[in-house]
Formats: structure tokens, sequence, C-alpha cells
């Protein structure tokens, strides 16, 4: 499903969350980032996940906001990986898992702009997990609905070397592989996810209920309420970690030549994500929530005008993407305490060989492969971590 330039609920009855305890983090306004003023605006989250034998890129387009006639010159400097002309590409092995230091330089012509901006990139053990039994709930919009990405997890956890693992969810669209269920939904946005319930037919796996709204507040009126769903829908099993892709259909009506209307906008996506991310604690206190940065659109602007005539333009969507990345990374970084990290989903994915020649912000089968594999190697070094406090038995 294309993102719509507006979300109408038509006969849909929404319904702000009741009784949901929202942490002090979540209810504290975090500061909203400077937009930079000028140059390539280079940003890097602050880690990218590596699982031997699976290839993990850094595309270089996807880190600055340039107009289409400029092509800034890329140098990288890391110890292990190999930089092309378009990305630093990596397919580790077992002698490499470790922490190495990446730095990414980004220039215009001499004399002109420079930015330099650092991450690490964790190489993470290939057995990671191993022993153990978790549980999985994915969550997200019309890419999560595709099911290619979820199946590439699948795949991936299917592989020697990993734990027991089951997929949660009340939704199997056809594409669907047949041990993969998810929570994604096309058109779907955090807010969404937080309110929508219609009381004619509230069951999940319909695009008009939320999986996560049940008529259980005062008076049977309908609230947010993920143990409900965790008790009628998983066989009470907790989920141990859960993904979240949105941003796509939150932010795709905002103008990025508005600035007062798009921090706004952007503003009350966080706030809805900090609702659910909440209520996701407060139902499993120790499930660990991976927010996956919204991924940046096809790079051809003949995909917007295929798909929109005219109405929406790439140059808005890309300029839109990355401030909604760069107040992610604000919003989400330095929370690992609290049970919520960043997955740099945005980087892995290629905007030209990852999408097909006429959708704008679908991708083709590589490129939900390559979110898949950003979202598995996220989960494969948050159980390294696991196995190295605590060794499975």
């Amino acid at each position: 499903m294309k993102p719509s330039l507006s979300l109408p609920f038509g006969r849909f009855i929404a319904w702000l969350c009741l009784g949901v305890a929202i942490p002090l983090s979540a209810q504290t306004a975090r500061p909203v980032p400077p937009v930079p003023t000028g140059g390539l605006r280079l940003t890097l989250p602050p880690t990218v996940y590596a699982v031997p034998g699976v290839p993990m890129n850094l595309h270089f387009a996807n880190t600055v906001l340039t107009k289409p006639e400029v092509v800034p010159a890329f140098a990288v400097e890391c110890g292990v990986g190999q930089a092309l002309s378009n990305r630093w590409t990596l397919t580790a092995t077992a002698a490499q898992v470790g922490r190495h230091p990446l730095a990414l330089r980004a220039g215009l012509s001499p004399g002109g702009v420079q930015e330099r901006a650092q991450t690490v990139v964790q190489v993470v053990p290939p057995d990671a997990g191993k022993g153990r039994d978790i549980a999985l709930l994915i969550v997200g919009d019309s890419l999560t609905h595709a099911s290619a990405y979820p199946n590439e997890m699948a795949r991936l956890l299917a592989q020697p070397g990993n734990p027991k693992w089951r997929l949660l969810g009340t939704h199997r669209p056809g594409g669907a592989a047949t041990n993969v269920a998810h929570e994604g939904y096309g058109g779907w946005t955090w807010n969404r996810f937080n309110t929508l319930f219609n009381p004619e037919r509230p069951q999940p796996g319909y695009t008009n209920s939320s999986p996560f709204v049940a008529a259980t507040g005062p008076q049977g009126k309908p609230q947010l309420d993920v143990a409900h769903f965790i008790a009628q829908h998983c066989g009470g099993r907790a989920p141990d970690f859960v993904t979240f892709l949105l941003g796509i259909n939150d932010c795709f009506s905002l103008k990025a030549d508005s600035p007062e209307q798009l921090e706004a906008g952007i503003t009350r996506v966080l706030q809805e994500a900090d609702k659910l991310l909440a209520a996701f604690h407060a139902a499993a206190p120790r499930a660990e929530l991976g927010v996956g940065l919204t991924t940046p659109g096809n790079a051809r602007d003949g995909a917007f005008e295929a798909n929109y005539k005219g109405r929406y333009s790439r140059a808005n969507w890309r300029a839109v993407q990355h401030r909604l990345v760069e107040r992610q990374l604000a919003h989400f970084g330095g929370r690992e305490a609290e049970g919520i990290f960043i997955v740099p989903t945005e980087l892995n994915l290629d905007i030209v060989g990852g999408y097909p020649d006429n959708n704008a912000v679908h991708p083709n089968v590589t490129g939900y492969q390559q979110i898949g594999a950003s979202f598995y190697a996220w989960l494969k070094w948050r159980l390294a971590e696991h196995d190295r406090l605590k060794p499975a038995r």
C-alpha cells in the first residue's frame, strides 16, 4: 500500500489510550536537536551491527542530504570491510568478532564543505544466543505487511548457531512464510497502533482495529492494553524482543519547506512512539525494543512520479526522512538502560538496487532482505550481550 498524503480514519473509531502508566522518560520532553545549517548534514547511528557471513553495508547516499546534482566524495577509515564507490561493505568473518571504529568523511570539491562522522561496527559471534529460547514480535506498516523482511529474519534465524525461536503475532498475509507472523499493516502509524479501535470488528489481524487496543477500560471502553494482547494472542508468552519499523505514513504529509510544521509533526510522532514503547514495557518489562530508523525512499524521481503523479516529490520525502532520522537518533539514543535500542535499518538499504523502478518507498526483494539483515544483526548483538552476562545453559 502506498503511503497516503493524508490518513483519514473513515468510519473507524479511534480512542486515545487510557490507563497506561507512561514512565518519566516518556513524559519528559526531550530537547529538539537544531537543524544543521548548510553543509551535507552527515548523519550516522552510534553502532552498525554485523554477523559473520551476512553482508552488511553503509550506503553513502543515505548518510547525507544533498540535491541530486550534488555528488559528495566519501572516504572511510575502518580496520574491516571495503570502501566502494557508493558504499562501505563488510561480509564479516568469525575472526573479526569485536568492535571496530569507523569514520566517514564526506566532502564537496576542493575548498568546499568537509564533514566527518563516526560510528562503531559491532561484529557479533555467529553462535550468539545458541541454546536459548526466544519470542520475537515484529511491528510495522506496509513494509512489514509485505512480509519479505520478516521472512528474511526467519530464514537467518533458522541457520545453525541460533536460539530456538518463535514469531508472535496475529497477522499472516499471503506473502508470509509458514513460520512467520507479525503485526504489520499498510498505511499504519504509531498513533494507529495506540488508538485505532472498531467495536464492530475488534479482532486483531484486520486493519480497522489495533491489535494492542482492547475494550478493557472502565465501563468497557477501549484502551491501549498490550497485556491483553499477550494474554489473548501470544498464549501468555511475553515477547523477549520487539522490533518496530514505522514513520513513513506518520510523516509523509509533512512539508520540508515548512520547518515549524515539520518539527512539530515529528515531535508528535515521537510522542506517539513513546506511548507504544511504554505500553510494551508496562506489559513486558524485560522485553528489549528495537526501533528501526525510518528507511529512505527510492533514488529515482520517476518512482515518485509513477506513484503520485506530480502530487509528491522525492526531494520532499528525502528531506523529511533525513530530518526524521536526525530526530530519531537524538530521541531514542542513549536509552539502552530503558530497554530501548536504535536499529540502523536506513544504512544497509540500497536506494537504487534495492528498489524497483516504479515504487517510491517499497523496496524490492533485495531491499527487503537488507532490512531483515539489519534487524537480525541487531538481535544477534542483543543475544551476544545476554550470553556475555548470563551464558545459556
